[in-house]
C-alpha cells in the first residue's frame, strides 16, 4: 500500500507519470478497493475524522485515465468516462429504476436505492435508504441506518483534496429537501427537518436552553433541527438571513426505527 501511495503522491505532482502502467494500475486499484469498501476517502478514528487525501488525488487522476465510452442500460444510452454499479443483487443492494450509481461508489448491503444517484467516492452504509431524488455528492461519508428523504442533496467534493467531505453519521434522519454541502458534519442520531440547509458558514443555532449557543459546520448528536432565519443588518437596512435552529434533542424513547415524521411530532414540526 505504501509504494502505491507513493506513486499516486508523485503522478499527482507529475501527471505525465499517469502514462505509465505500474502508475495507471495503482490508481486504478485504488478505485477498485473504494468500489469494494476497503478503503474510504474518510473515515471514523473516535471522535473524529480523518480524511484520506491520497484516496481523492487517485480519483481525480482516475478522471484522466479513464477513456469516454458509450454505455446502455437497455434503450438508455450514457456517454460518460465513469462506468456504472453493476450486479446490485450480489452486493445485497436494492435499487429501484431509476437508481444510478457510479463505480467507486461503496453500497453495503441493505441499502436502499429509491430513484435517485450516487457519484464517485461516496461510501453508504448498511440499512440507508436514499430516497426519490435524493442525491449523494462523490465523496460524501453516509452511515448506518441512515434516511435521505426524497430531493435530499448531499453535497460532495473532490478538490482541494484536504478539504473534508460531507458526513451524515449513523441512524440520522435527514428531512425533504435538505441540503448539505461543504463539508457539514452531522453527528449520529441527528434529525433535520425539511428544507433545512448547512453550509459552512450557516449559523446553526441551540434556542432548546435559556441561551443560545452556536455552532458552525457541525450539527450535535441526537439535535432536532428546523429552518429558521435572524436579522442581520446591511448598508441598505435590516434583512433576515437563513439559519438552523436546533429546538431539543431526541429522547431515548425515540429510537432508530421510529419515522422522521414521528421524531419531529413531540414538537410540532412538519416533515
Amino acid at each position: 500500500m505504501t509504494n502505491v501511495i507513493e506513486l499516486i503522491e508523485q503522478a499527482w505532482e507529475n501527471r505525465e507519470l499517469v502514462k505509465q502502467e505500474k502508475v495507471k494500475q495503482a490508481i486504478l486499484d485504488t478505485i477498485d478497493k473504494v468500489d469494494k469498501g476497503s478503503l474510504r476517502v474518510a473515515q471514523p478514528e473516535g471522535d473524529n475524522w480523518r480524511v484520506n487525501e491520497w484516496v481523492k488525488k487517485a480519483i481525480l487522476l482516475y478522471f484522466g485515465v479513464q477513456k469516454m465510452q458509450v454505455m446502455h442500460a437497455g434503450d438508455i444510452e450514457f456517454y460518460d468516462k465513469m462506468p456504472l454499479k453493476k450486479n446490485y443483487e450480489s452486493l445485497g443492494v436494492r435499487a429501484v429504476p431509476h437508481a444510478i450509481a457510479r463505480y467507486g461508489a461503496y453500497l453495503a448491503p441493505n441499502v436502499i436505492l429509491m430513484p435517485s444517484y450516487v457519484n464517485i467516492g461516496a461510501y453508504v452504509d448498511g440499512g440507508t435508504m436514499v430516497d426519490t431524488w435524493a442525491t449523494v455528492g462523490s465523496c460524501a461519508q453516509i452511515g448506518k441506518s441512515v434516511h435521505l428523504s426524497g430531493g435530499v442533496g448531499i453535497g460532495g467534493v473532490l478538490e482541494p483534496p484536504q478539504a473534508a467531505p460531507v458526513i451524515i453519521e449513523d441512524n440520522c434522519f435527514i428531512g425533504s429537501r435538505c441540503i448539505v454541502v461543504e463539508g457539514v458534519r452531522v453527528q449520529k442520531e441527528a434529525v433535520l427537518g425539511a428544507n433545512v440547509v448547512l453550509t459552512q458558514s450557516t449559523k446553526i443555532i441551540d434556542v432548546s436552553g435559556d441561551k443560545p449557543i452556536e455552532y458552525k459546520g457541525i450539527v450535535p448528536p441526537r439535535s432536532v433541527v428546523i429552518p429558521g432565519s435572524y436579522e442581520k443588518k446591511f448598508p441598505a437596512g435590516n434583512y433576515f438571513v437563513s439559519c438552523a435552529l436546533i429546538i431539543g434533542k431526541r429522547k431515548a424513547s425515540t429510537d432508530t426505527k421510529t419515522s422522521l415524521n414521528e421524531a419531529l411530532r413531540e414538537f410540532n414540526i412538519p416533515v
